[in-house]
């Protein structure tokens, strides 16, 4: 059973490049050029990944799982978290951009309509 969220998250989600700089850089004993001659990429992209200004795309996630042994789905999960965490703030700072359809169904269609797989007449020929 699992405890369902009910407030948003306040403190934003760590950010792949916070991870590659604070834990697995020290743990491998790695430079940002050494990072970025063993990912096959520029000193520049790594450096741009680090100072979280650039997101992990799938080729960098394949690319750093390679690396580190883990999966790339471990940093595809952790940029969505980021990614999830951004959008939720600008939509709640600018909510009014946004209308709520709750209850609403597609135009011209009004609660109770029956569609033609309903009505049991569907398929057959008249």
């Amino acid at each position: 059973m699992s405890i369902k969220n009910i407030k948003p998250r306040e403190i934003a989600p760590t950010h792949p490049g916070e991870m590659l700089r604070e834990d697995f850089m020290p743990d491998y004993n790695l430079t940002t050029t050494g990072l970025a001659k063993k990912l096959g990429v520029s000193r520049q992209t790594v450096n741009e990944l680090l100072l979280d200004r650039r997101a992990v795309s799938p080729a960098m996630a394949l690319r750093l799982s390679r690396l580190f042994g883990n999966t790339p789905e471990f940093w595809l999960n952790a940029q969505l978290a980021m990614d999830l965490w951004k959008a939720q703030r600008e939509r709640t700072q600018d909510s009014s951009r946004f209308r709520s359809n709750k209850g609403s169904g597609p135009p011209g269609i009004k609660k109770g309509d029956r569609f033609p797989w309903q009505s049991g007449d569907y398929g057959r020929e008249s």
